[in-house]
């Protein structure tokens, strides 16, 4: 199987960052694994797309000759001192970002790749600067189905197409970011169907991701940080005591803690009382609602009228069909 997009263009960075020298276009198909076997159109076609997404990614390329009296030859390479980023200062809670992606990266599969394209070089004769690599990571990688698709489209600003959660619906988003929180790749955009911003867990899309927009189709907002402050949970400013019964509302049993019941309560048969953190705010009620009879609120009694309305309220819009 040849390899994926992403460890070719990681397996080209580390080529011409590596390397001394202008390398000519035939030296790099010969040693950057996912070339040297394409026909010649298709290497020519590969390898222009490769070097438009590197610099597409901020990654500079270099042309040039090895000898100043003869540039019939052309060549490539990357400058360490173009390609490295000036000494920068981090908060304590960036430090702890980068901390996470290291986790990340030291999982990644491009690692494999990365000592198979050292080996190429030093076999045709070019030994590589390994100390030059000291300013590249191997490429972030991901156990989800759907994350190269989406982190491709997100850098050529494609709008995608895929299906989410339970639904056979298609949904259409405009990508932005992508996102490692608590565990997880998000994926934060606009739903244009919606006209909303939404986050999007990956291992809830349910089908690969299809491009379905032109490169550069749309405009990623400058305050990414503000819209997906917006879109995070908000936090638990309250606790309450719910009784659930057996193994079932796998939700609220997740997000609390077994506890005992009040003195007062006498909890039916198969019952028992969890301590569950929640946020006035949220949709904690929804939550309780949807367990049906498998979920009974204790403590507070706001919250348990509140969810007592709600259940009402539902029962009123959906009256027994069946005669009387």
């Amino acid at each position: 199987m040849a390899p994926r997009k992403s460890e070719r263009i990681v397996n080209l960075t580390i080529c011409l960052l590596s390397s001394r020298r202008y390398l000519p276009k035939e030296r790099i198909r010969e040693v950057v694994e996912g070339y040297h076997d394409l026909t010649d159109g298709a290497f020519e076609r590969t390898f222009e797309r490769d070097k438009d997404d590197l610099r597409g990614m901020g990654v500079p390329i270099e042309m040039g000759s090895n000898d100043k009296f003869f540039d019939d030859e052309i060549g490539y390479r990357i400058r360490r001192a173009d390609f490295e980023l000036p000494p920068v200062d981090f908060t304590p809670d960036e430090v702890t970002a980068l901390g996470a992606a290291a986790r990340v990266w030291q999982q990644a599969s491009a690692a494999r790749q990365t000592a198979k394209a050292l080996g190429k070089l030093r076999a045709v004769g070019v030994e590589p600067d390994v100390e030059r690599l000291a300013a590249l990571q191997p490429a972030v990688t991901a156990r989800e189905p759907a994350f190269d698709a989406l982190w491709q489209a997100t850098i050529s600003r494609s709008e995608v197409a895929f299906r989410y959660r339970g639904s056979d619906e298609m949904r259409h988003v405009e990508p932005w970011s992508v996102i490692w929180r608590k565990g997880s790749w998000y994926l934060l955009g606009r739903d244009t169907d919606r006209d909303q911003d939404r986050m999007f867990k990956m291992s809830r899309i349910r089908s690969l991701p299809t491009v379905e927009g032109e490169p550069g189709g749309y405009r990623v907002p400058d305050n990414l940080a503000e819209r997906q402050a917006s879109l995070e949970p908000v936090p638990p400013d309250a606790e309450a005591l719910v009784a659930v019964r057996g193994d079932r509302a796998p939700t609220i049993r997740r997000a609390g803690a077994p506890a005992d019941p009040p003195h007062h309560v006498q909890l039916p048969e198969g019952f028992a009382v969890w301590r569950v953190p929640y946020a006035r705010s949220g949709d904690f009620v929804g939550q309780i609602c949807a367990a049906g009879p498998d979920a009974v609120v204790l403590e507070p009694r706001e919250l348990r009228e509140r969810v007592l309305a709600q259940l009402i309220a539902v029962v009123a819009a959906h009256p027994d069909p069946r005669p009387a």
